[in-house]
């Protein structure tokens, strides 16, 4: 699910508060196409990115509005701006909607199905089922799928990074590589992670080394944007439902559940995985549109500068200094995210 496009660019304040002992802070919300995001009205720095398909609220019929980002979620947002108020009970309807089981008709339908997918099972392409399940799996969905991905690769790694400035800081360089407009949510990994990962329901781990790197911002920012063009040319989703299997993927596909068993494990397969790098011809292009140096980048990933000679000699910014990504302070706070 997208979000509706007539509330596009929708804005409005509201009081965010963080946990339920803390007190309420004014904050500026803007709608964007998958993610509420909260910033300081005054400096305009992003404090934090909500997934849409997972906001939830919790005094329905009641003024002012309160929503939060998920059902186990200690932040809350208050809000009474009506055209806001409707835009998120508008996206929530869509995410019911899509999620709903089916009715009888439709249940009908859905039961003819599978006996034809039953009967040509022979003829249809395994990936042709996984494909197409990827393809009709609702964001809500994907988002919940994406965090039991994480939880299991948690195991491993430690939970992510939590020092709310730094925080504050990581969704920040999200805005400012992505734009304000359907923006991944990062995540850092205290231990583990030596490379990006993508995880359905458009999120981005990244390893702790990029945010303590003394070289600036640019190489974790870097590494976030390339993140993001390999996910468009690989669905984390796909992925996952090829290592699932058909079973688990015909499951999720006819009643909207993926057993948790079969995604446990998932975590140590993703840690192995050596995705394909785009062409760099598609990495200088996304750098030089989002005004990213690439050289820190490709630094990060080949230090001795040889697989990615053409990356630093070709990179649009060199030898010139764009704009900073972020403010210093907030360069500081991102590189002490990991600590408490």
């Amino acid at each position: 699910m997208t979000a509706l496009k007539r509330y596009q660019r929708l804005e409005c304040t509201g009081l965010w508060r963080e946990a339920p002992e803390d007190q309420r802070r004014e904050v500026l919300v803007q709608f964007g196409d998958a993610t509420l995001i909260l910033s300081d009205p005054k400096s305009s720095v992003a404090i934090s990115h909500w997934s849409l398909p997972a906001v939830e609220r919790t005094n329905p019929g009641e003024m002012p509005a309160v929503f939060s980002p998920g059902a186990d979620a200690t932040e809350t947002l208050e809000l009474d701006e009506p055209d806001m108020i409707a835009a998120l009970e508008a996206v929530q309807g869509a995410v019911k909607a899509a999620t709903a089981r089916p009715g009888r008709l439709r249940g009908a339908l859905l039961s003819a199905a599978t006996v034809s997918i039953l009967a040509l099972g022979a003829f249809w392409v395994p990936g042709a089922l996984v494909a197409h399940t990827a393809s009709v799996i609702p964001a809500a969905k994907r988002a919940e799928i994406g965090q039991t991905v994480l939880d299991d690769l948690t195991r491993l790694t430690g939970t992510p990074c939590d020092n709310q400035l730094g925080l504050s800081a990581l969704a920040g360089i999200a805005e400012r590589v992505f734009g304000p407009v359907d923006t991944p949510i990062l995540y850092i990994l205290p231990e583990g992670v030596d490379r990006p990962l993508s995880l359905p329901g458009d999120v981005i781990v990244l390893p702790r080394a990029l945010a303590e790197s003394s070289k600036g911002p640019e190489a974790l920012a870097g590494t976030a944007l390339v993140e993001g063009l390999r996910k468009k040319d690989a669905d984390p989703m796909i992925a996952l439902l090829d290592h699932v299997g058909l079973r688990a993927t015909f499951q999720l596909l006819t009643t909207g559940d993926l057993p948790l068993a079969a995604l446990q494990g998932y975590g140590e397969v993703l840690l192995q995985r050596t995705p394909t790098p785009p062409a760099d011809t598609r990495v200088l292009a996304a750098f030089e549109q989002a005004q990213i140096p690439a050289t820190p980048y490709a630094l990060s990933v080949d230090p001795d500068g040889k697989a990615a000679a053409g990356l630093v000699a070709n990179d649009p910014y060199k030898g010139l200094s764009p704009t900073p990504l972020i403010p210093d302070d907030d360069w500081v706070a991102l590189q002490a995210i990991c600590t408490n």
